[in-house]
């Protein structure tokens, strides 16, 4: 063997060893597009929702806010936790939002965000017994 033939020799055994662990540890991380448990037929955010721009981004929370308020009181009103009623088609909820505060400001926004978490939160209780009733919670 030359005299500098050695240090590759060893570098190369070394990354071989190494070349395993490394490819199993990277089948070890978490895909970011998980599937959920219940009801993974769920419709998709709207176009305009996951596009919108970072300084904008409290009316996509405040669209989400009004979807999840609309959900609960749909589970409660009806006392089914069916997928149709709990993730349903976004249209509502950007409804509500044109309809009522497209045209606010973002304080206004951010105040209603609120508000909507507030009664999302005050039904969860009840929406979450119906739900794990069946299941799908």
């Amino acid at each position: 063997m030359k005299r500098g033939a050695a240090p590759f020799l060893l570098l190369s055994v070394g990354l071989g060893l190494m070349a395993s662990p490394l490819m199993a540890e990277r089948n070890l991380i978490p895909s970011l597009e998980s599937i959920p448990d219940v009801c993974p037929e769920r419709p998709s955010e709207p176009d305009w929702m996951q596009n919108i721009a970072l300084r904008d981004a409290y009316q996509r929370v405040l669209v989400q806010d009004i979807y999840r308020a609309q959900n609960m009181e749909r589970i409660v009103e009806t006392g089914s936790c069916d997928c149709g009623l709990r993730f349903p088609a976004w249209d509502n909820a950007e409804v509500t939002f044109q309809e009522n505060h497209a045209n606010a400001n973002r304080s206004e926004m951010l105040q209603a965000s609120n508000s909507y978490n507030r009664r999302a939160n005050d039904l969860r209780p009840e929406a979450q017994a119906i739900c794990e009733a069946v299941g799908k919670w």
